[in-house]
């Protein structure tokens, strides 16, 4: 399949129901500590909505004010589109129980420190790779096997495997995966894009710049997750993905995406 039938598909799963609930799968979020709220904030709303445990009145009452209670790298996707809410009910309840669990005089105590920067979660897409069912082999195994499998390595081992055996001179770092399929290397980078601006554009930049890499036994694909895929007319990552000319979907697609080379 072609890189547009992927990316419509993307946007197909992002903008139905449960889309960031069926991350979660993918990129869990530990608890978060506490942490101070900013000025300006509706004291009244918050303590009215947490009294009668409304997850939805308190969700959307702190995600009016500049900065959010917690750090969560699924509420920007919440705060730029709002609708999200009711899609995602399992995502709602879990950051819900974690606003609850905190108290009433703690929340009302949070937000006050600066905005810490985006959560790593790289290390969370490759446990989940393991779920598919492929597996890891080391190098010399993994060159000679004719079945589906993971390089197993470090970021720096698939590094200098595709520049060994693939000859792709122009990688500065590892990917996220080296996978074989018939015959045929994928070299794969996955990135949550949790808001808009700032390193997330960098984020963007390099993942899509895997995703164009085409060659005679090997291809590249971005994986990509978080806000880019709403179909909104200000998202301008949508639009830079869609005229990239990479290879470009959700993780969620991934195995389909595996199966559709074999």
């Amino acid at each position: 399949m072609t890189s547009n039938i992927w990316i419509k598909k993307s946007i197909q799963i992002a903008n139905s129901c449960g889309y960031l609930d069926k991350l979660l799968e993918i990129y869990s979020v530990p608890k978060e500590e506490e942490r101070p709220l900013p000025s300006g904030y509706d004291e009244e709303k918050i303590r009215e909505a947490f009294e009668i445990k409304d997850v939805k009145k308190l969700l959307t009452t702190l995600l009016s004010m500049p900065k959010f209670p917690i750090d969560d790298p699924y509420i920007p996707c919440l705060r730029h589109f709002p609708e999200l809410i009711d899609k995602n009910p399992k995502t709602v309840k879990r950051i819900g129980d974690a606003l609850f669990s905190l108290g009433i005089e703690t929340l009302l105590n949070l937000a006050k420190q600066p905005k810490k920067p985006s959560r790593q979660m790289g290390s969370s897409f490759k446990k989940w790779l393991n779920n598919l069912g492929y597996p890891y082999l080391k190098e010399k195994i993994f060159l000679e096997s004719a079945d589906i499998s993971f390089l197993k390595g470090s970021d720096q081992k698939l590094l200098e495997f595709a520049k060994t055996y693939l000859g792709i001179k122009s990688l500065d770092k590892g990917v996220d995966f080296i996978i074989k399929i018939n015959g045929n290397y994928i070299l794969g980078e996955a990135k949550f894009i949790s808001d808009f601006g700032g390193s997330q554009t960098n984020q963007l930049k390099q993942a899509l710049e895997i995703g164009k890499l085409d060659g005679k036994n090997f291809r590249g694909v971005a994986v990509l997750d978080g806000i880019i895929w709403f179909n909104k007319l200000n998202n301008t990552y949508l639009k830079t993905i869609k005229t990239s000319g990479a290879i470009a979907l959700s993780a969620l697609l991934l195995k389909e995406f595996f199966d559709s080379l074999k």
